[in-house]
């Protein structure tokens, strides 16, 4: 991959962004459990960072793949990974079915928005008892007339309490498994919608996450998103651009945190001359530092192949499964390194330490990345 002036321009704008309108604010965030996404995603919409691939005649800004990578990278060098992932939520989550499958009138009333930032949005796949099982998913839409008239409930939603509308996946016909799933638009002023509760989460807490309530919840049935029944195939392709994003992020949240320990390694001092002198410290970091080139190295196979069309599950989930497990390793060498000063809440390294655990959870759990790679390498019985 080769990145041109205008990218590496681009990355010294989004970090001035960060740094001017996200890292100033994080103690602030973290303690209130959320952020002010109706005030922030506008500031970041005129920016044009929340449509960088998608259509101008929406309001993208029709760039190229390579934009979004580094978006991802300098987003998670704010020193949380609550407000980033809640940012790709908004981009790389609830919308690309919406603007790859939706109709015209679906775009410009609810892609416009989001796009913008004047609207929230919200991905709302997992229930309480499909996590990523989605395919065990049970909220129902049952049409009447030219209505779907939707029942049950979601799980772990991020931006749930501050949505506009949600991207919704929901049985739609009686058929099992995989089959027979819609992707609905639901906005959340729809009477029969509820947020049941604000959950308390072990890190990423600057970002807020919901369980969702649906009751006798009625949509039109033409905000159905793409073909009726065909809503999990749409879904799944959503789910590779999520675990791009979060692989992308990995390398920036691991090279933030590389950078800050060996500055502090460089200044603390123990028997007399500085941590950095330790040959074992300085082995440690490098090997991660080498890790860390590698996945970002894998990135850009990954971005290069999906610029040119190709179907880039297989690398996605290699990326995903690799980015879990080596931000935790990062997360836990940093903290070490920290000593007692790094277990403490005032230190960067314990709200990096429990964030870091997310990411071999969410969209799609470690076991679930292998479980895909077992079965497209043969490996399955």
């Amino acid at each position: 991959m080769r990145f041109t002036p205008e990218h590496h321009a681009f990355r010294k704008m989004v970090r001035d962004v960060v740094e001017r309108e996200i890292a100033p604010h994080v103690d602030e965030w973290e303690r209130a459990g959320t952020f002010p996404a109706h005030e922030l995603f506008p500031t970041l919409g005129e920016l044009g960072l929340l449509g960088l691939e998608y259509d101008p005649a929406y309001g993208g800004q029709g760039a190229d793949h390579l934009f979004s990578v580094v978006l991802c990278e300098e987003l998670h060098r704010s020193g949380c990974a609550g407000v980033p992932m809640a940012i790709g939520v908004q981009t790389m989550m609830a919308t690309p079915s919406l603007h790859d499958f939706g109709s015209d009138d679906l775009k410009r009333r609810y892609l416009e928005p989001a796009i913008r930032g004047t609207a929230v949005c919200s991905i709302a796949v997992t229930e309480p008892g499909a996590g990523s099982d989605v395919a065990g998913l049970r909220t129902r839409a049952v049409r009447d007339g030219d209505d779907w008239v939707i029942n049950g409930s979601k799980l772990y939603i991020t931006n749930g309490t501050q949505a506009d509308w949600l991207c919704l996946l929901a049985r739609t016909s009686d058929e099992g498994g995989h089959r027979g799933m819609s992707q609905i638009i639901v906005p959340t002023d729809t009477p029969g919608f509820a947020v049941s509760r604000k959950l308390d989460k072990l890190g990423n807490r600057s970002s807020d996450t919901a369980e969702l309530w649906f009751e006798d919840v009625r949509v039109p049935v033409s905000n159905t998103i793409g073909t009726v029944g065909r809503g999990f195939q749409q879904q799944m392709s959503q789910f590779v651009v999520e675990r791009m994003f979060a692989a992308y992020g990995a390398v920036g949240s691991c090279r933030y945190a590389l950078d800050r320990t060996r500055e502090y390694l460089r200044q603390r001092q123990a028997f007399g001359r500085p941590l950095a002198a330790n040959q074992y410290v300085a082995f440690r970091l490098a090997e991660l530092s080498a890790q860390v080139d590698l996945l970002r190295s894998h990135n850009y196979a990954c971005a290069e192949s999906y610029v040119d069309g190709e179907d880039t599950t297989r690398a996605a989930t290699v990326a995903k499964l690799t980015a879990g497990r080596l931000l935790r390793e990062v997360a836990d060498t940093c903290l070490q390194f920290h000593g007692g000063t790094g277990y403490m809440e005032e230190t960067w390294t314990s709200r990096f330490f429990r964030d870091s655990r997310l990411a071999s959870i969410g969209g799609g759990a470690d076991e679930v990345m292998l479980q895909v790679l077992a079965r497209m390498d043969g490996f399955e019985a």
